[in-house]
């Protein structure tokens, strides 16, 4: 069953604008309008499109019989092409009646599983666009929180230098903040082509050139989950792609082993032969020059022991394989709505308190260790490590809720539908 791999960049990147930059949105596309553009130009999802358009024309052509066949036979003919009589027949095979109403609901179904199949590409191609998107907006935030920590660098770098050109800092102090600003700076660049290149992979989900403009909404709202965990398993359990297609496969293994014990019950073939006699000697009665002939013919199963009954105990078996997977598929998508049901929580959780006591705390830490190094309370390493706390605690931050919004896209793809659009 398909799942979301979210990684520790991924996990920082839906809450980033939310965050980092609040009250500020750009006017652009938001995750349910690229999804919409990316569902009429992904070509792999117009491709499973006309996969279920092709298995719709295939219900059909169940109904009708085989082609008829028709024989020429220029009959007892001499050298001369003088033939005795000529036949022209006719034949047509028929099965079993009612095989062909089987066949067809198994085509019917089968059709079915592809429209399913779309739909789960479609989820799926929501789900990675939605993880691209948020993606390119933890790489803004990122550059933005990253900015900060620069500019509060360079104010501490000015401090050292006072501190020590005043002789009240060592110059090990001035030499480890500008390393630190240096660090910084190369990590700037290092963002800024994250940027670039997580466009260019929205872009492609897109079908769009990878340096094609994106003109993004960046508001992030971080919101609790608006369903209960019963009742996002018991939607996973109904709604699921995947389940569906189980549950389709387990009816058409049903009916294949019907039409298996149907190979018991004979075809039949129905035949016509008008001959038209040219000489006496090929005539059954004098002054006969026609005859008709219908026949009737049917298959007899007399190999059933290595063929018919192989394919029922095959057919058995295969409806067997197909319970199996369908429980298969059920317990495995209990446990992951589960799962990411309550990982997303926690998340949600721990953000919140990020957000309310890390982030005020840590922030005003620095300021206090700032001032206090100014007049020499407390020591170099000490300011160092509260302004790399006060960096942490909003990437912190960030990396919760970010956690909490990627756990809801992986469990509205695992669900199957969308609960929150």
């Amino acid at each position: 069953m398909p799942t979301i791999k979210i990684g520790g960049v991924l996990m920082l990147a839906i809450a980033s604008v939310a965050a980092v930059l609040p009250g500020r949105a750009e006017a652009g596309l938001n995750a349910n309008e690229l999804v919409e553009v990316a569902i009429e130009s992904n070509p792999q999802v117009r491709a499973v499109h006309a996969q279920w358009e092709a298995a719709e024309h295939q219900i059909l052509q169940n109904y009708a019989p085989a082609d008829p066949t028709f024989t020429y036979s220029n009959v007892d003919s001499s050298k001369d092409f003088n033939a005795a009589a000529h036949a022209h027949a006719f034949s047509e095979n028929f099965q079993f009646p009612g095989e062909a109403f089987l066949q067809a609901d198994e085509s019917r179904r089968t059709a079915e599983i592809a429209r399913l199949t779309y739909e789960a590409a479609v989820r799926d191609l929501r789900a990675g666009v939605e993880t691209a998107y948020y993606q390119v907006l933890l790489d803004e935030g990122l550059i933005v929180i990253n900015g900060e920590n620069i500019d509060n660098l360079k104010q501490v770098v000015r401090v050292t230098q006072v501190q020590y050109t005043g002789g009240q800092a060592q110059q090990s102090d001035l030499i480890g903040a500008e390393l630190a600003l240096e660090q910084a700076q190369l990590q700037q660049r290092q963002y800024q082509t994250n940027r670039l290149n997580d466009r260019a992979g929205l872009n492609q989900l897109l079908y769009r050139k990878p340096a094609a403009p994106l003109d993004l909404d960046q508001k992030i709202e971080l919101k609790p989950l608006e369903i209960k965990l019963d009742k996002a398993v018991d939607t996973a359990t109904h709604a699921r792609q995947e389940i569906l297609e189980a549950a389709l496969t387990e009816k058409n293994s049903t009916t294949a082993l019907t039409l298996a014990e149907m190979e018991y019950l004979p075809n039949y073939t129905v035949g016509y032969e008008f001959d038209y006699f040219l000489q006496p000697g090929a005539q059954p009665l004098p002054n006969v020059t026609q005859g008709n002939t219908w026949s009737i013919g049917f298959n007899m199963p007399v190999f059933f022991w290595i063929h018919q009954r192989e394919d029922v105990k095959s057919a058995q078996h295969s409806l067997q394989a197909a319970r199996y997977s369908m429980n298969s598929v059920l317990s495995q998508t209990e446990a992951t709505v589960t799962q990411l049901y309550q990982s997303a929580q926690f998340a949600y959780e721990s953000s919140q308190v990020s957000k309310g006591r890390l982030i005020p705390l840590a922030d005003q830490d620095f300021k206090v260790a700032l001032v206090a190094y100014q007049s020499g309370k407390v020591d170099f390493l000490t300011l160092s490590s509260a302004l790399q706390s006060d960096y942490a605690s909003r990437l912190t931050y960030l990396q919760n809720a970010n956690q909490f919004f990627a756990g809801e896209v992986a469990l509205e793809q695992a669900m199957g539908v969308s609960f929150q659009k």
